[in-house]
């Protein structure tokens, strides 16, 4: 399994899909998300779960990743930029952007994508995705550990995909 998207080019990630973009929602968090096309995924794919993260964003986040975008039972193998905030087929858990800027009562504004903004220096993202052998009982607002506690035991393949933007 492979997985690319014509939003990083030659490993740089296109302003578009962070603070240099001109989606963002009330709290100035960029929504434009990112696009990628999943390439010879694994015999019995049934859904794909994804984690975009952010493991540079450790020094300005109190010694955690920052978790951009996180989403399951994804049953296609290409999703277009901006479909986090557009497609219904697919659930998305919230981001961190969720505690940083907004508050866990209120999942409605951060329970999509939500772009880079490195404060610091350039950082690196990663895009892991999973080729899953079910559906997850996900609904929209989840957290990140329970997609990961439902899909243990049910990865087919993965496939990380990195791209840096700049501060």
């Amino acid at each position: 399994m492979k997985v690319i998207s014509h939003g990083i080019v030659n490993g740089i990630i296109e302003d578009k899909y962070g603070k240099r973009g001109s989606h963002f929602n009330e709290f100035g968090m960029s929504t434009y998300s990112l696009p990628f096309e999943v390439l010879d995924a694994p015999e019995g794919t049934k859904s794909f779960a994804l984690l975009l993260e952010d493991k540079d964003a450790f020094q300005v986040n109190g010694g955690f990743s920052w978790i951009h975008w996180v989403a399951a039972n994804i049953t296609r193998t290409k999703i277009e930029e901006n479909e986090s905030q557009t497609a219904t087929d697919f659930v998305q858990g919230v981001n961190t952007w969720n505690f940083k800027q907004s508050s866990p009562e209120n999942k409605k504004l951060t329970a999509f994508y939500g772009g880079m903004a490195p404060p610091d220096a350039p950082h690196i993202y990663e895009l892991h995705v999973y080729a899953l052998d079910c559906l997850l009982d996900l609904e929209n607002g989840f957290l990140m550990n329970h997609m990961y506690r439902q899909m243990d035991g049910h990865i087919l393949e993965q496939y990380t995909l990195k791209g840096e933007y700049s501060n």
